[in-house]
């Protein structure tokens, strides 16, 4: 059973709070969709773009996905931290006009870096302004029809506070177990997981490439309009039990439990830009692959930068220390994916 709260401020001025809103609408509703023309959005009023304030708590029973056997995640929740609504969300959606300049990742800590609520010379600020300044503006510049969607807070505080900034939505996500059960039985892959921490400016963009193609480096042919996922978080508490399961195909954590994980990116050398915060970028499209000439969902230009610290990290219930990860990233990571 799925149980679902949520409070919606709409107005219209101008990738968490997205699914939660797509999996609200029902399948008829969603399938009356159609993309408008110019000439269509010509009689719209409020152009200049839609502004959704967000307050949500979700909750899931139990999500399956069933073949042979079945994967389920069990007691899932979504919210606030220590299990209070998750608000102050806001979520701007514009459909850019050619070389139209619309607000992205950092960009608001660029325009107050300018103005001067924010030291300059410090580094993460010059980067920011270095990247998010574009012709007399803070933003990344579009081409015409990209679908923009900026996740931010509604309210971040002091402007002159970058802890403010950084901390102004917090979050929390429970799940109770993941299992996989078949002919066999079941099995524990995961129990008992609390993550808490705050999300960072989110991005999530639909880019407008037509009918257009290009080829990656590994040979695969990808469409030109895909959608880019861009995000900054950090996880400042966190607690699991690896039962049973493989990461990224080569370290099995089997009956490992760790508690005060935090995931940050404050050490080392790859801080620049990120504010102290954990980044994930993809890009998803249509695509074939070059050795198999299968079509499928191609998810590509992946990277993931963090430090990761465990201190309490025990095998078989007792602790033997803890672990750090400085500088992990994950790059050059491609994937196609596709049904057999």
């Amino acid at each position: 059973m799925t149980q679902s709260h949520a409070c919606h401020r709409i107005s219209t001025s101008s990738t968490l709070s997205v699914w939660v809103l797509a999996l609200a609408l029902p399948l008829p509703a969603m399938a009356e969709f159609k993309p408008m023309n110019d000439g269509a959005l010509s009689g719209v009023t409020g152009q200049a773009g839609v502004t959704i304030e967000l307050e949500t708590k979700l909750s899931i029973d139990r999500f399956s996905w069933i073949d042979e056997g079945s994967l389920n995640v069990n007691g899932l929740r979504l919210s606030g931290q220590n299990d209070t609504v998750l608000d102050n969300m806001k979520l701007t959606i514009d459909i850019a006009g050619d070389g139209e300049v619309l607000e992205h990742g950092f960009s608001e800590i660029a325009r107050r870096a300018n103005s001067g609520l924010l030291d300059p010379n410090n580094p993460d600020m010059a980067d920011a302004l270095a990247k998010y300044s574009v012709a007399g503006s803070f933003g990344k510049q579009f081409d015409s029809g990209d679908l923009v969607m900026h996740l931010g807070a509604t309210d971040y505080g002091d402007p002159t506070s970058l802890e403010d900034y950084l901390q102004a939505v917090d979050f929390e996500l429970a799940v109770d177990s993941v299992t996989s059960s078949g002919n066999e039985g079941s099995a524990t892959l995961f129990s008992d997981i609390l993550l808490q921490g705050h999300i960072g400016p989110t991005d999530l963009v639909i880019r407008n490439g037509g009918s257009s193609t290009r080829t990656l480096t590994n040979g695969n042919e990808v469409s030109g309009s895909e959608l880019q996922l861009d995000t900054h978080f950090e996880i400042t508490n966190g607690s699991l039990n690896w039962d049973a399961a493989d990461v990224i195909l080569l370290f099995n954590f089997a009956a490992v439990g760790i508690e005060g994980l935090q995931i940050h990116n404050r050490r080392g050398d790859d801080t620049l830009g990120h504010f102290g915060m954990a980044s994930a970028t993809a890009k998803l499209s249509r695509g074939t692959s070059a050795a198999s000439a299968k079509e499928g969902l191609s998810v590509h230009d992946v990277e993931f930068r963090a430090d990761i610290d465990m201190p309490v990290f025990k095998v078989g219930g007792t602790s033997i220390g803890s672990v750090q990860f400085t500088d992990f990233a994950i790059t050059n990571t491609t994937m196609m994916v596709y049904g057999h």
